[in-house]
């Protein structure tokens, strides 16, 4: 499970647009790759200089630029002065702690959103962030992590010519990888959604204090969910609604509703599942609580049928000398007799009354 909140106190002090990486420290070069395509022609390769990167920005073509790993200050700083992002959005770039947003900065947005991936070994959620750069004719994606991304499919349609994507413009390919993002939320959410069923079965079954520490698990899962998808709905909103014209065509933004929904979508579920996993804390502490009222029923019902049969043995052992009974040849037999009916009679009364 990643953290909530990562350490910032190395960048205490320092002024704004200052460049320091936020996060999870690699050792790993940086990754570029370029894919520049149009209707007709397409052209991928992995960039080894960012002296390729210059004349990408000028071209007719749609030209999609994918950073992975955003560790190595210097190379991204290069990468921002060549296409001239703002000082602000690359410090937002390295700073991996951001929360989702949008910024329009007339030339080109700056979008920011986390990728979400389920470890099935661990039974968790990986995240990282994913910054994306849109402008007239290119897409730039930033990723933190290097071990692999979503973003696959999208890449075979490019390369195969499916669908629209290689007629439509960068707008429309910012939109295909928000939205590819934004469907594995379900794949996470159905993940989740099993771990929270076998949950149930445990509770109703056999609660003990592992299901406890698997439902506070999820219920953490919960509130970074919640934290980075809640505000993914603001930023699709803004796009959907046409704030920045030029960038976004009429066309990309009745898909973007799409989006929209599906976020919405999410977020609905999230909530669902919040309520679902605080209600099961509440049963398993109520199915405790009855555990342990059970135990004491049974054994209030024990020290109450021991309680005249101590009573009769504590009289006959006080071994006063004018006590008749003691010389009775058949007494002890006798007393064993009523205790054994004492303790009978007060069981089948406690059943009568369903007590026991």
């Amino acid at each position: 499970m990643p953290k909530l909140i990562k350490k910032r106190s190395k960048k205490s002090g320092l002024p704004p647009g200052s460049l320091i990486h936020i996060g999870e420290k690699r050792v790993e070069a940086v990754k570029i790759t370029v894919l520049d395509y149009d209707e007709t022609q397409l052209h991928e390769e992995e960039i080894k200089s960012l002296d390729r990167c210059i004349p990408l920005k000028d071209k007719p073509t749609v030209t999609w630029i994918n950073v992975e790993g955003v560790h190595q200050v210097d190379v991204l700083e290069k990468l921002g002065n060549c296409f001239g992002l703002h000082p602000l959005i690359m410090e937002d770039i390295l700073n991996t702690d951001q929360r989702p947003k949008m910024e329009d900065f007339g030339g080109y947005i700056y979008i920011v959103l986390k990728m979400l991936s389920y470890n099935d070994k661990r039974k968790e959620i990986a995240a990282e962030q994913i910054s994306l750069v849109l402008g007239n004719n290119f897409v730039i994606s930033f990723q933190e992590g290097i071990e692999g991304d979503v973003f696959n499919p999208i890449r075979e349609r490019i390369r195969g010519d499916k669908g629209r994507i290689r007629k439509m413009g960068a707008d429309y390919l910012a939109y295909n990888l928000l939205d590819i993002i934004v469907d594995n939320y379900f794949v996470i959410l159905e993940r989740l959604g099993e771990d929270i069923e076998s949950i149930e079965e445990e509770l109703v079954k056999n609660p003990a204090k592992e299901t406890l520490q698997k439902i506070h698990t999820l219920k953490r899962e919960m509130i970074f969910l919640r934290k980075a998808v809640w505000p993914l709905r603001e930023v699709i909103s803004r796009m959907e609604r046409g704030d920045s014209p030029f960038l976004i065509n009429e066309i990309t933004r009745i898909y973007l509703r799409d989006v929209y929904d599906h976020a919405i979508q999410v977020i609905d579920t999230i909530e669902i599942f919040r309520e679902m996993l605080s209600g099961m804390l509440d049963i398993y502490l109520s199915s405790i609580s009855n555990r342990l009222n059970e135990v004491m029923k049974v054994l209030t019902i024990i020290a109450t049928i021991f309680m005249p049969l101590t009573f009769i043995a504590g009289i006959y052992g006080m071994n006063f000398k004018n006590m008749p009974e003691l010389e009775w040849r058949w007494g002890y037999l006798v007393v064993l007799f009523i205790m054994a009916a004492v303790g009978g009679l007060m069981v089948v009364y406690f059943k009568r009354k369903k007590w026991l």
